[in-house]
């Protein structure tokens, strides 16, 4: 196998010295030129498996060199030299399509670290085993202009390691295009770790995290691998990055700046090596204003958006995944695929999802359950009204009147404000109607689904959804 080579551009002496003796003990060749015209020579004799540059050169700026190389020689990654502290360079850095960065004066170890990732991550793509994954993008569904350009985005960002933001909604998919970019850059065949951060209680956050060592603390019988050791040589999805509570936002921030973890009770750093990935549906910077969420944090993990725009901006893909789900559900059942008729149809697309996707699939789930044969009107949708009645909650007007009559009986369904609001509420009703109606026909389910007013298939759907046996 030939050498490695490497090419560094800066105008000091002292930093090429430094680069040209640390990676050549690396046993890589080196190539070390001070200007912007002296890197466009060089890249055009000869390739390179890696490059840094300096941001001021005396003829040009590093950006114009990662510009050329991301055009030019997009299989070589390039990584900015900045000076210390300086966020706004390394963010414009990685932006501009630089692998990573490396600050002044040079962390030797670190500065190994990256360079083995880089040159690691850049022999897999070049051989093919980054793309043992399919192209996921047939996922993300939808042809409106919004969708086309999350798509597009989602390309651009997966040939790079900038941690990425992804904001949006609630249930608009934002777990699916952390995945994409994963699946469809260098780290695919890498594992992909996803994390809710607000479904970790706050004392354990740490252990979960960074792993700890047997013994220490009451309870830690073993040693245990946290989370940036799980994801080690892959992505580090951060859900809900928004709950973590200050004095872990501290911990992750240098967790993400010096590469390293120190696992509860260990005496030394562990080097990790992930791309995080980042999203939260509320709103990041008027947390920051606010004080909830470290500035310094703010900008590591947000060196670039990616908004996930909602159903009601592109009404037009509503048609595209409600078929799409109805296929799914209908695959999991082994049934025959729902369809909607024109009505129901034109219902969904002027709804305003609130609940976006994942309430879409709800809906569908729901409608699928309540339909007489494969056909969903929209009394089948159950959408909710508009404007809500100042009274009590209405029952839905696609309920069988065998389940009306259920739920105008003392039930002991606790009222929607009580417990887990009305999809609870219902599925209360629901529940105490059908126990009802199968004791009435000695558990004769044909029987207690024609009492009931739904199918057999309605009625066997929602005893394994309510878990009635």
């Amino acid at each position: 196998m030939s050498q490695q080579t490497v090419l560094v551009i800066d105008d000091e002496r002292d930093i090429r010295e430094l680069l040209t003796i640390t990676l050549g003990r690396m046993d890589l060749l080196v190539d070390a030129v001070g200007t912007v015209t002296e890197a466009r020579r060089a890249l055009a004799e000869r390739h390179y498996d890696l490059c840094f540059t300096d941001m001021r050169l005396p003829d040009g700026t590093g950006h114009e060199v990662v510009e050329l190389i991301s055009a030019e020689h997009p299989d070589t990654p390039v990584a900015m030299i900045t000076a210390y502290g300086n966020v706004d360079a390394a963010v414009s850095a990685l932006k501009a399509g630089a692998f990573d960065f490396v600050s002044k004066p040079v962390d030797i170890q670190m500065l190994r670290r990256l360079v083995r990732t880089a040159l690691r991550l850049a022999e897999e793509k070049r051989s093919g085993h980054a793309a043992a994954k399919p192209d996921g993008n047939e996922r993300l569904i939808g042809e409106s202009p919004a969708m086309q350009q999350v798509r597009g985005t989602i390309g651009k960002l997966a040939r790079n390691q900038a941690p990425v933001y992804i904001a949006g909604e609630s249930g608009v998919g934002k777990e699916l295009v952390a995945r994409l970019i994963h699946e469809q850059g260098p780290r695919a065949s890498g594992p992909f770790v996803p994390v809710n951060c607000g479904a970790i209680p706050s004392e354990l956050m740490e252990s979960e995290f960074f792993g700890h060592r047997k013994g220490s603390f009451t309870g830690a019988v073993g040693d245990k691998e946290g989370l940036f050791q799980a994801a080690h040589g892959g992505t580090l999805f951060l859900d809900e990055v928004a709950e973590l509570p200050l004095h872990m936002q501290v911990k992750l921030l240098r967790a993400i700046q010096e590469k390293a973890v120190r696992p509860i009770g260990a005496r030394e750093e562990v080097p990790v090596d992930v791309r995080i990935l980042s999203a939260t549906h509320k709103n990041l910077a008027a947390l920051v204003e606010q004080g909830q969420f470290r500035q310094d944090l703010f900008y590591r993990i947000n060196v670039i958006e990616l908004r996930v725009p909602p159903l009601r901006e592109r009404r037009g893909d509503v048609p595209l995944l409600a078929n799409f789900v109805l296929r799914q559900l209908a695959a999991k059942s082994g049934g025959t695929p729902g369809h909607l008729l024109p009505a129901a149809q034109q219902a969904l697309e002027s709804y305003d999802f609130p609940g976006n996707v994942r309430e879409l699939e709800n809906i569908l789930e729901r409608a699928m359950a309540m339909c007489d044969g494969d056909q969903i009107d929209v009394s089948d949708l159950m959408l909710p009204q508009r404007t809500p009645r100042a009274h009590a909650e209405p029952v839905p007007a696609a309920m069988p009147a065998s389940l009306h009559a259920a739920a105008a009986e003392p039930a002991p369904a606790a009222s929607p404000t009580a417990s887990g609001g009305l999809d609870d509420y219902i599925s209360n009703l629901e529940r105490t109607a059908i126990i009802k109606a199968l004791e009435e026909s000695r558990y004769n389910k044909t029987a207690a689904a024609k009492k009931l007013g739904i199918t057999f298939r309605a009625l066997r759907y929602k005893l394994k959804k309510l878990g009635i046996d």
